[in-house]
């Protein structure tokens, strides 16, 4: 969506970076002397002296929030142009700014950092100057919570070192919203795990472990799987050779049936999973030779809620461990599997299946879809040359694979195998930075619409089938960005969504861009590419599904049309405030 630098997950992780830096700097210069309130930088030379001023308050109860660090950020550059701690009254008094636009943040221990009137990844910057109101500030810090258990066996022993896989659900009105692995952590000898610092929402918790005890059959080339999927049982014990089915909380091995644990800001939940060891599973899979004498490898990899499982030391993401390899009957085998859902790759040219392993079995090597082709060329929508080498990625929206990256040259581009699905691309390149300490940034292309068969479509979205694609993307070099003003009446109005519609509601979620007004009513939309479109803003939009048409289509009428072509230039400012719309 939209690339404003304050909305971007991966510069605001570098803005609480430098916050977090700040939090041990502040206690650091306390005890050497120095008062924590001191600014960290000298203000900048001129007329400064404006005053950023508030108080700090635990976002659930409403108490004060003493000893938290408070920060003005430079929306320029980033750095940090001011510290200070927040008083025993929770007050903070940030002096000396110039007139500027600034982020500000806040942290402490307990608490979750965050930018002033976060909703999702956008804010609410502070804009500093003559008549502008900067007092009197309410930043609400939202405390952290934190869920944790104990991992045990059927007859209550601790699981040292099992997988804990942390993954949370969308939030109700998130455009195309899909669960996410947020993170995973091994349990100790006590079996117990704990995950800190999380936001409020609905989580889900899976684990994946290996019995100490399994010693799995198979492991040489005489392994002997019939065909009708019985395993030779005179290769090892049988009643060892077992695995542990990967569970979700509240005890299902099942991903439909799993339990949602939610957290509220501040809560401590508790969820103990115990695990039930199963007879492993043998698969084995044919093994084609190619041209040049080598095999074609199968891959199996097991997935929960669309996301690889993380292996052990050195391996992928979903990468299973007890690979064989090719036995005397040409085909590969995997042992010591447990139940559950895989994605195997098998065969050349290399076909993807969907596998819900149960039983032991030969794997038929016509299963699965084929992968296919996705190549093209790209060309330049502003008329301004792009790089002759930009990175490609793709990115599938229903999250069942892995993000795949090829390279253009001069302007081609191949993906040599994309599993079937929608896909969405985006372009980037590394320029270099004359007369500057960065030497380099990375810098994103918009893409203005991409061409199939001679019949363009707005969007960076793709369906893959069956066939090979040949594409005609069209991106831009140099994006618009479209600036103004929310305003109820004659008086601005911060904190509020702002949304740009394009005309063609069915690439609402593709063209769209969002950002959050700022103290002044101001704000900024990045990356737009040439189209029409209707500028809105909404008071109380966070919470509204506006990626879904028939819900944003009542707020157009009130709304701003723009047009964008390739001659509108970097920054196209609006002659008229948008009104600003309750929902």
């Amino acid at each position: 969506m939209a690339t404003v630098f304050k909305q971007r997950g991966s510069m605001r992780r570098i803005l609480l970076l430098f916050v977090l830096l700040a939090v041990v700097c502040v206690p650091v210069c306390s005890q050497a002397g120095r008062a924590s309130s001191a600014t960290t930088r000298k203000p900048y030379p001129g007329n400064a002296g404006y005053v950023i001023s508030g108080t700090v308050v635990n976002a659930i109860t409403g108490e004060l929030v003493r000893h938290a660090t408070v920060a003005a950020l430079s929306e320029e550059d980033s750095h940090i142009v001011a510290t200070i701690g927040s008083s025993e009254e929770g007050k903070f008094t940030l002096e000396g700014l110039a007139a500027a636009k600034y982020q500000l943040t806040a942290s402490k221990r307990g608490f979750r950092t965050a930018f002033y009137d976060e909703h999702e990844e956008f804010s609410t910057a502070i804009v500093t100057g003559a008549g502008q109101e900067t007092g009197g500030l309410v930043f609400r810090l939202m405390p952290e919570a934190t869920l944790r258990g104990v991992v045990t066996t059927e007859g209550g022993d601790p699981v040292e070192g099992a997988n804990v896989m942390l993954f949370r659900k969308p939030r109700a009105n998130e455009p195309g919203g899909r669960i996410t692995h947020m993170n995973d952590i091994s349990t100790d000898d006590t079996g117990a795990y704990e995950f800190n610092g999380l936001a409020a929402g609905e989580y889900l918790l899976a684990v994946k472990a290996d019995p100490w005890y399994a010693l799995h059959r198979g492991g040489n080339r005489s392994t002997a799987i019939s065909i009708d999927g019985s395993v030779d049982a005179r290769n090892g014990n049988a009643a060892l050779d077992v695995a542990y089915p990967v569970t979700f909380f509240d005890g299902t091995t099942e991903e439909a049936t799993a339990t949602a644990i939610t957290l509220a800001g501040g809560s401590r939940e508790e969820a103990n999973i115990t695990l039930h060891p199963v007879p492993a599973l043998h698969l084995s899979v044919e093994t084609p030779h190619k041209q040049d004498g080598s095999i074609v490898r199968a891959e199996l990899r097991q997935t929960i809620f669309g996301t690889g499982v993380p292996g052990g030391p050195g391996e992928a993401p979903g990468e299973f461990t007890q690979f064989v390899g090719e036995n005397q009957s040409g085909t590969t085998e995997f042992t010591g599997v447990a139940p559950g859902h895989y994605e195997l790759t098998q065969g050349d040219p290399p076909r993807i299946a969907e596998l819900d392993a149960t039983t032991s079995q030969l794997v038929d090597p016509t299963l699965g879809t084929p992968d296919v082709t996705v190549s093209g060329v790209l060309r330049s929508g502003s008329g301004s040359p792009l790089p002759e080498q930009i990175l490609l990625q793709l990115t599938p929206l229903d999250g069942a694979h892995q993000a795949i990256s090829a390279s253009s040259i001069r302007g081609a581009f191949k993906f040599p195998a994309i599993p079937q699905g929608t896909w969405e691309l985006t372009l980037s390149s590394t320029v270099t930075i004359r007369d500057s300490d960065e030497g380099s940034r990375g810098v994103q292309f918009p893409i203005a619409s991409i061409a199939i068969s001679n019949r363009a479509h707005p969007g960076n979205q793709i369906a893959v089938g069956d066939r090979p694609l040949s594409l005609v993307v069209t991106a831009n070099e140099i994006a618009t960005r479209i600036e103004g003003f929310a305003r109820k009446g004659s008086k601005s109005v911060a904190g509020v969504m702002v949304l740009l519609v394009p005309k063609d509601l069915t690439s609402l979620e593709s063209l769209a861009r969002r950002d959050q007004s700022d103290s002044d009513g101001s704000f900024s939309l990045r990356d737009v590419v040439p189209g029409q479109y209707t500028v809105v803003a909404i008071e109380g939009g966070w919470e509204l599904d506006w990626a879904r048409p028939a819900v944003i289509a009542r707020y157009l009428p009130g709304g701003i049309p723009v047009t964008v072509t390739g001659s509108s230039g970097k920054v196209l400012n609006l002659s008229v405030p948008v009104p600003v719309e309750s929902r």
